[in-house]
């Protein structure tokens, strides 16, 4: 595995992408692990290096909005306003698939997961690449998501081919995902942009996939998924700190993620990390704290459910399927 810093690896890097290789980049939610959309043989190894379910579908990044249609059909007015609203920008479309896509990039689904990153450095690479880059994030399936490439070095090292290093991400967590492969537009995931957002640019209210049938298979809604090593246990504000007080005075070695100071001095055996009060910062080093979390060695963590608010849902959506994957509370 190599790694480039600039702009001026990004020749390797297409080469690299053209020869069937993979190349990490960042993006301004996380970095990607990419690999040539067309190529077949070329994705499958994406879904090997993250031993990735092969039918989970990967989101392609375009450089423009006018390459929508080389990858999608029947496309609704109503996409297209989310485009020209939004892109370059962290949310993806789920749009009905040309069929010169592979099956290997949608998970055999008519559908295809689109979007145009935000970062300088992803799109001067699909730019000169020309065509469309399937990337997932660049880590194992199911944990914390890499916003740095030094995270993505850790955790997938020589496996990559090449490492494109922006520095840390901007936004921090994964795109809003948007299904309009149907007549009404249906959030499927959350991202930085909210559902309040949306319906302004769209005039209408995002509806939610609930029970509905023939909702697409899309990235990073498994109820368990963005885990770090350390169980997570999320509790509301009143029971954290009495929670913590309980589990340290039995000899347990606690971390903590806090929104506001704890009440009073604590035990040696607790290391505390303490957590920005404005969603859009939270968001920006939550991947990176986890990360920080696990090199601690604690055996648990214990975070502070941030508060019901909108501008907080995708956080707290992250942060319910992190503790999901953890194991059994104990009482």
């Amino acid at each position: 595995m190599a790694e480039a810093r600039d702009e001026a690896d990004v020749a390797r890097a297409v080469a690299l992408l053209r020869q069937g290789g993979t190349v990490a980049f960042p993006t301004e939610t996380v970095y990607g692990l990419g690999a040539d959309a067309t190529n077949p043989e070329a994705v499958r190894r994406i879904f090997a290096i993250k031993r990735r379910p092969a039918d989970h579908p990967l989101i392609v990044h375009l450089a423009e909005a006018a390459m929508l249609d080389d990858w999608a059909r029947d496309i609704p007015e109503s996409a297209r306003r989310l485009a020209a609203r939004f892109w370059p920008g962290p949310l993806t479309l789920i749009l009905k698939r040309q069929p010169r896509v592979p099956d290997a990039v949608t998970g055999g689904q008519d559908s295809v997961g689109l979007r145009v990153p935000a970062h300088p450095l992803a799109l001067a690479l699909l730019k000169e690449f020309g065509g469309g880059i399937a990337a997932p994030s660049a880590n194992r399936f199911g944990r914390v998501s890499p916003t740095t490439a030094a995270h993505v070095r850790a955790e997938l090292g020589t496996e990559v081919d090449l490492i494109l290093d922006g520095g840390p991400c901007a936004v921090g967590i994964e795109s809003t995902i948007v299904s309009l492969v149907n007549e009404a537009p249906v959030l499927l995931r959350l991202g930085d942009i909210t559902a309040m957002q949306l319906k302004r640019a769209l005039g209408t209210p995002v509806g939610l996939p609930g029970g509905a049938s023939g909702i697409p298979r899309v990235p990073g809604t498994h109820a368990a998924h963005y885990a770090p090593r350390t169980p997570l246990v999320l509790l509301p504000a009143a029971e954290l700190w009495p929670e913590l007080e309980r589990r340290a005075a039995a000899g347990e070695r606690l971390a903590v993620m806090p929104l506001v100071p704890p009440p009073s001095p604590l035990p040696a055996s607790v290391t505390v990390f303490p957590m920005p009060p404005h969603p859009e910062d939270y968001a920006r080093v939550l991947y990176a704290t986890l990360r920080e979390v696990d090199e601690a060695g604690c055996a648990r963590l214990l975070v502070e459910a941030p508060p019901p608010e909108e501008a907080w849902r995708a956080v707290s959506d992250r942060l319910r399927r992190a503790a999901a994957a953890a194991v059994p509370f104990a009482p």
